[in-house]
């Protein structure tokens, strides 16, 4: 099965992400979301892989560590840039 986009493809998986999501919140990660889990999986385990298939895919994102997803949600949130805006028409540049 060939996917014309990463949209179309994260569709296709997203039963897995909610299965996946869903455990880390009964393990008490519950800040933790599907988005989350796909975009650890697509910028590191997947950069460089070409023609994976689907079941391994799936297989990924249900095996994933939760501290390996926990350690990239914490690492992303720390490198937002946190201020105090005065100006209601002042916005983050993130």
């Amino acid at each position: 099965m060939e996917f014309e986009t990463l949209e179309e493809l994260f569709k296709r998986v997203r039963p897995a992400l909610t299965t996946k999501k869903n455990d880390m919140h009964r393990n008490g990660y519950n800040y933790i979301k599907e988005e989350d889990i796909w975009n650890y999986l697509k910028e590191v385990k997947w950069i460089n892989s070409k023609n994976l298939f689907l079941y391994d895919m799936v297989s990924d994102i249900i095996n994933i560590d939760d501290l390996v997803i926990d350690n990239y949600v914490m690492k992303k949130l720390n490198g937002k840039t946190r201020a105090v805006y005065f100006n209601e028409h002042e916005e983050s540049n993130d």
